[in-house]
């Protein structure tokens, strides 16, 4: 009777431990990249604890800015932490290379990388990948528009040498072909570089109307400031990926006048009231401030609270197909990820669908100035 009754409770122990629901995050908290992992490490913090009833299990693990060191990373989440999903890595050559792995062991992966690659075409692997960021193509169509509508004819660019900057040319020399800019110049960077002055002189000698700079974080300030310490006057353009308070305090003076495209969290409180994504924004901007401080907030956390908003939407659904720590239930999340409908978050309103892994459309980008050291709402 006593083996009988002890037999019971080691399965009634197994049956609760199988109803977590395991999260493994993935994020650059140290590196190069370390300014856009940071606040995505700490966004995990606000996320729930229970979903529909059951239990979430987060695990965090720092990538380091390394490709070989996230690919490690998704296979221990998998194999020794048996994840449901995993959410991450910070940066696109890193999330490129997590894509065999998930695919192989059949675990959805909610990306927070810009490149539009790691999701299109959707194909066999990429049907277990989404990601939450604005693509390079969405943001650069706003960057070429707003230089189509202040006459700039010539760009040059300046961009790391890695996947990142890569698609950030591509996207860069698509759209400003159909509005009948320019590019005059193309040079590339590494992110742990710390000089690029002979690739600015390169840049100044084509004599472009406006530069944009194709990095992200901090070592995105280093090419404008060498800019502008060569005298240079004209635009320059930044990407989403510097979008955080580490940039503007890095780069200091160096940065004023930087303009970009981001997601609207970043200035939600300039944002008007018709606004879809102000009331999700703010309130991401609140709580996280409340935590870690006045003005500590970047659109790189926000990326993560919204893969969170994206997990709370979908994690009931698959409940109702499979229990967690499944192969079941990893599909059946997969396929509500992939129905997510008119999901408003931080960032945009996503809408998912079997050929487009992210859902977001022109909603989710405004221009923004860095304007005495701060961010500016460009009407």
């Amino acid at each position: 009777m006593k083996t009988r009754l002890l037999l019971t409770a080691l399965l009634a122990g197994s049956s609760l431990a199988l109803a977590e629901i395991r999260v493994g995050v993935i994020v650059s908290g140290t590196g190069p990249a370390a300014s856009l992992g940071i606040p995505e490490r700490n966004t995990v913090a606000l996320l729930p604890q229970t979903i529909a009833g059951q239990k979430i299990v987060y695990t965090i693990l720092d990538d380091a800015s390394d490709t070989t060191a996230a690919v490690t990373s998704a296979r221990k989440l998998i194999q020794d932490n048996k994840v449901d999903i995993i959410v991450g890595t910070t940066t696109t050559p890193a999330s490129l290379a997590m894509i065999d792995v998930v695919s192989e062991a059949k675990v959805p992966m909610i990306s927070l990388a810009a490149s539009e690659a790691i999701i299109k075409p959707v194909d066999a692997k990429r049907q277990w990948v989404f990601k939450t960021p604005q693509t390079d193509a969405i943001m650069a169509a706003a960057i070429v528009q707003h230089m189509q509508q202040n006459k700039i004819k010539t760009v040059g660019y300046i961009g790391f040498n890695d996947a990142y900057g890569e698609g950030w040319l591509a996207e860069l020399k698509k759209y400003a072909a159909q509005r009948g800019i320019k590019v005059v110049a193309e040079e590339r960077y590494g992110r742990s570089d710390t000089s690029v002055t002979g690739q600015v002189l390169k840049v100044l000698a084509a004599k472009p109307d406006a530069v944009l700079v194709g990095a992200s974080g901090v070592p995105a300030v280093l090419p404008q400031k060498t800019l502008k310490d060569r005298g240079y006057a004209g635009k320059i353009y930044q990407t989403h990926g510097v979008a955080n308070a580490d940039f503007l305090r890095v780069g200091g003076k160096d940065v004023e006048g930087a303009i970009l495209p981001a997601g609207p969290v970043l200035v939600a409180d300039q944002l008007p009231d018709t606004n879809p994504n102000k009331k999700v924004g703010l309130n991401y901007v609140t709580l996280y401030e409340a935590k870690y401080g006045k003005d500590s907030v970047s659109t790189f956390g926000a990326h993560l609270w919204d893969a969170g908003l994206l997990m709370q939407k979908a994690i009931p659904v698959a409940l109702k197909k499979a229990k967690p720590g499944t192969a079941e239930f990893r599909s059946a999340l997969r396929d509500a990820l992939e129905g997510s409908r008119n999901v408003i978050g931080a960032h945009g309103i996503f809408n998912l669908s079997p050929t487009d892994h992210l859902g977001l459309d022109a909603r989710s980008r405004v221009m923004v100035q860095v304007v005495d050291n701060t961010w500016k709402l460009l009407k």
